[in-house]
């Protein structure tokens, strides 16, 4: 603690001396100019905003607006007015120069070109990705910096589970300890994440931990829902999260931001950026210190935590230079760290502990060339690496030690092109490769998993009104030889304010370390997860040591590899925008999962109450409906609403309850009325964790003449299951269910200073609820704090 509270003291000192020192000499320029409409009426109140500094103004009665003291380089800058379409351009500012320029904004009607996320103010474009995610033929979010801001979330997993078509899933098995995403239906295993392109590794029980990531420098989310393996690989068969941090200011800057809340949360953070050698040039460093308090959810502890305290700390740094004219080297490092130690006590004879400790390193390097004609090229090498130590002890009526100590490391190369040709034909290729390694203790040696991949990615206007999509992608691995992953779309604008859309995508996912060797002892449940290959080498050892009661016939058929699973998604959707205040996108989705990896019981120990491994399912199906509707009744007012309808089952489950298999044809025992009967197709219910409705509600305001801001967010999950009670190996409707349930969150923003500095109160989870099946969600949290801006 003390030393992170040194590093942040020196960090805020390096960046003062650095940004003074950077401003004694620096020439600057500005841009002056008007804004009126195609008639020439001057429109006075138009904002005119610059990216990436945050430069912001309001045109005066005679539609003048002007912006001074501006560092010399390339900026994008919106127009924006009620009731007219917003603007997007690009200028340069030349030193000891004022760019005059003088703007016209465009009516309500909505062109039928499309506008390219990439391009839009505040999103340049990413030097870290050639693949354009708003491209794809799957449906794509974005989540800007700004909405993340509105929204007053400290952590990535606060933000997702506020966005429509996802819920956050808290690793109940694992000790409650990591928090995953699930998409559309798909579990977390089955979604990639990616920080600046580059996938991260480190996941527990399946789940790549979401609150591991901090959001303060982030300056864009893009979530990709669907089959995202023609793009991303094996790990994005359900769909891909990239996560784009923040880079190219043009001004020196640095901000401090800190805030102080309910169980002991901390969150402190320094972010500085500034351009060196002539702006040929531009270094970044953001530090995030973390930590709380953990909390208990369930009523039978006496004292302990059924969500763990921990404290986190991340630290990224980021240089580009420009070596020559159109020729860009950068680097980066991200380190990250987490401590946690949590206790459950029952009462004397039932105590248990666990700590852990989390480290991950990430390191990119990347060259970028244009070439003369036009081609685009990015070679980049990334390096991972994850390793966490975790001790269990458990004592009750037989004491039980577990520790895992586990570390994961990936190298892995990659080589981009891309090619805008006039014809308005846009190709993207790429090809590279990954070794990885694993080592844990329990298991010993276990064989590197290679792979080698290739991809093409492409859309072009056939016709005025159509546009085609498609991408292909080649893996190989080492274990299960080559796969090909096609996708297509199409979108088709019937006029300026209603387009249709439709996609088709393939996914491939071998099985990882965990299902093929990891052999995990969770003492607080008493069970054990045996990887599919050492399943019948640790079978006849327990037997041996006498540890096994019952081997269960199932186990006899899994003593074979794993077959990778497979996925098909398909979606269509319709947009419309009737104006500019009000955009309505809505749509269907089906994903056809076969050879689904799930665990299985496979025998009952002497001391070890269930002993599980791992099946191919034979096929299931994420089906539903999802909308989205962003509405601006008012310059001042932003609201937007999302729903979706999820129908998640394993099919093979309803062919079982159709043909009488045991254990589906037990009897279902009502209860409340004490009758039984027997289980038909109907009384199957779904996948575990999954919810039928879902509902977000937000809200976001702001008052100039107070320099304020406040944003207000609902968020509805229906009931879902939470475990199969009654033992007949299905979900039906007498089994254990998380209630359907509102949160509610609430932020306020007051900026003073010349809006240097902000002041913020956020309020978490209004209602204050709780429920002892949801041990990551906490009751009501209050927090206040501020951040301060730096610069010239």
């Amino acid at each position: 603690m003390n030393t992170r509270l040194a590093y942040f003291r020196y960090m805020a000192m390096l960046s003062i001396l650095l940004l003074s020192g950077l401003s004694l000499h620096a020439q600057t320029g500005g841009i002056s100019g008007t804004v009126s409409t195609a008639n020439g009426k001057l429109l006075h109140g138009t904002t005119i905003s610059l990216e990436p500094d945050k430069h912001s103004v309001q045109s005066d009665q005679q539609g003048y607006f002007s912006i001074k003291n501006l560092y010399p380089g390339t900026y994008h800058i919106a127009i924006a007015r009620r009731d007219f379409a917003e603007l997007l351009d690009t200028i340069i500012i030349v030193a000891d120069q004022t760019v005059t320029k003088n703007f016209i904004l465009p009516d309500e009607t909505v062109l039928i070109d499309e506008v390219d996320i990439q391009q839009s103010v505040g999103a340049p474009i990413s030097p870290d990705q050639l693949l354009k995610m708003n491209r794809s033929a799957m449906p794509v979010q974005v989540i800007s910096r700004q909405t993340i801001e509105q929204m007053g979330s400290r952590r990535l997993d606060e933000v997702l589970k506020e966005q429509t078509g996802i819920a956050i899933v808290n690793n109940v098995s694992g000790g409650g300890r990591s928090v995953g995403v699930q998409l559309q239906g798909f579990g977390s295993e089955y979604v990639m994440v990616l920080i600046d392109g580059q996938p991260m590794i480190g996941r527990n029980n399946g789940n790549f931990d979401l609150s591991r990531i901090s959001v303060a420098n982030i300056e864009r989310i893009e979530i990709i829902k669907g089959a995202s393996s023609c793009l991303f690989g094996s790990d994005a068969l359900g769909g891909a999260i990239n996560i784009i941090t923040r880079y190219g200011a043009i001004e020196p800057q640095a901000q401090l931001a800190l805030h102080y809340g309910s169980l002991h949360l901390i969150d402190a953070t320094l972010d500085a950026e500034a351009p060196f050698a002539h702006q040929r040039g531009s270094a970044h460093i953001s530090t995030n210190y973390y930590r709380t308090d953990g909390f208990n959810t369930n009523p039978y502890l006496q004292s302990g935590q059924s969500s763990p305290p921990y404290s986190n700390f991340d630290t990224q740094a980021r240089i580009r230079y420009q070596i020559a004219r159109n020729t860009y080297l950068g680097t980066s490092l991200r380190y990250g760290s987490r401590t946690s130690d949590m206790t459950k006590n029952w009462d004397s004879q039932w105590q248990g502990q666990d700590k852990q400790n989390e480290q991950d390193i990430n390191y990119t390097l990347g060259l970028e060339h244009t070439f003369r004609s036009d081609i685009r090229s990015v070679s980049r090498y990334y390096l991972s690496h994850y390793k966490v130590d975790q001790f269990t002890k458990w004592q009750g009526q037989n004491s039980n030690n577990s520790e895992l100590q586990f570390t994961q490391m990936v190298h892995r190369y990659e080589q981009q092109f891309a090619k805008n040709y006039r014809s308005g034909f846009n190709l993207t290729g790429g090809l590279g490769g990954s070794i990885e390694y694993m080592q844990d203790e329990t298991i010993g040696s276990t064989p590197n998993l290679t792979t080698l991949f290739a991809y093409l990615q492409g859309d072009k206007r056939i016709v005025e009104r159509l546009d085609l999509r498609g991408g292909l992608r080649y893996d190989h691995t080492g274990s299960y030889g080559g796969k090909l992953n096609p996708s297509a779309g199409l979108q088709y604008y019937l006029n300026e304010k209603l387009s249709f859309k439709a996609g088709i995508g393939s996914g491939f996912k071998a099985p990882d370390f965990r299902m093929r060797y990891l052999v995990f002892f969770n003492p607080a449940a008493n069970y054990l997860v045996i990887g599919n290959e050492v399943l019948k080498q640790t079978l006849d050892q327990m037997q041996q040591r006498g540890e096994i009661s019952e081997i269960f016939r199932i186990a006899d058929r899994l003593d074979q590899n794993l077959q990778p699973e497979k996925s098909t998604s398909l979606n269509l959707g319709a947009q419309w925008k009737p104006h500019a205040k009000l955009a309505v996108e809505a749509g269907v989705f089906q994903h056809y999962l076969r050879n689904q990896i799930d665990p299985i019981p496979v025998a009952t120990g002497t001391k070890i109450s269930q002993l599980y491994s791992y099946q191919n399912l034979p096929k299931v199906i994420n089906k539903g409906i999802e909308a989205n509707v962003q509405w601006h009744p008012l310059d001042e007012i932003q609201i937007q609403l999302g729903y979706q309808y999820l129908i998640a089952k394993d099919e093979s489950v309803r062919d079982s309850i159709r043909t009488g298999n045991w254990p589906y044809n037990q009897n279902l025992h009502d209860p409340t009325t004490g009758q039984s009967f027997s289980p038909g197709v109907r009384d199957y219910w779904g996948m575990i964790n999954r919810s039928r409705h879902m509902l977000n509600a937000q809200l976001f305001y702001t008052y100039s003449p107070w320099n304020s801001s406040a944003s207000l967010r609902i968020n509805y999950r229906g009931k879902y299951p939470f475990a199969d009670y009654n033992g007949n190996d299905f979900i039906d409707r007498f089994d254990h269910f998380v209630p359907e349930h509102l949160l509610v969150n609430a932020y306020f923003e007051k900026r003073v200073l010349k809006e240097r500095m902000k002041i913020r109160l956020t309020v978490d989870n209004i209602l204050d609820f709780k429920h002892q099946l949801m041990p990551g969600q906490a009751g009501r949290i209050f927090l206040a704090g501020f951040s301060y801006r730096i610069s010239r």
